[in-house]
């Protein structure tokens, strides 16, 4: 699915409008879905926070059963008061955070790690008890190779950054659609 910029545009306001909400009352937004058909469509989206160029919160979901426009709000309100690396976002940060969004493809396996290309997959790591998601922006961001990509996903899950190398591991891979309220910021060397 390739967003247009208006509804790249509509997802942006409805995440910055949804992390208002939890603040002051707010009134939804309504959404003409026979203008923007695309948002009806159930997609994984993962909505990332920045404040002063670093991470501030980034939640989000791999697969949805609700369509993306109400995903992109519920990940943005997620992202600020529930990643369990930061505090809650208070009142006074909300003009200074910046909204990055990444819509998602479906999940799909991968047979062998070659399978993954940097800069264009996210990857997604399940085994036994052991879960993590690197978005593909992480890999441009980090200049990381293949390698270091799967050591950090790993390392992201707690299990030993090398646990990729005695095996193929449970990996799916995904595409995002990244878009950002002011276009693309350089952000400090942290993983989402």
């Amino acid at each position: 699915m390739n967003l247009n910029e208006s509804d790249k545009g509509i997802l942006i306001l409805g995440a910055r409008e949804a992390i208002q909400s939890l603040f002051v009352e707010t009134v939804s937004p309504v959404i003409d879905y026979d203008y923007h058909p695309n948002l009806r469509n159930k997609m994984g989206a993962f909505v990332t926070l920045t404040k002063d160029n670093r991470l501030r919160g980034c939640i989000g979901y791999l697969e949805s059963d609700i369509n993306v426009y109400q995903t992109v709000c519920e990940a943005a309100k997620q992202a600020a008061i529930n990643d369990p690396r930061f505090p809650p976002l208070k009142y006074s940060e909300l003009e200074k955070i910046y909204i990055e969004i990444s819509v998602l493809s479906p999940l799909q396996k991968i047979e062998s790690y070659q399978d993954i290309e940097i800069g264009v997959h996210g990857i997604m790591l399940e085994e036994g008890r052991f879960r993590s998601v690197l978005l593909p922006q992480v890999a441009i961001e980090q200049n990381y190779t293949r390698e270091q990509f799967l050591s950090a996903l790993c390392e992201k899950a707690g299990m030993p950054d090398y646990s990729w190398e005695s095996g193929l591991l449970n990996i799916k891979i995904f595409t995002a659609q990244v878009f950002s309220e002011f276009g693309n910021r350089k952000r400090t060397n942290e993983q989402f």
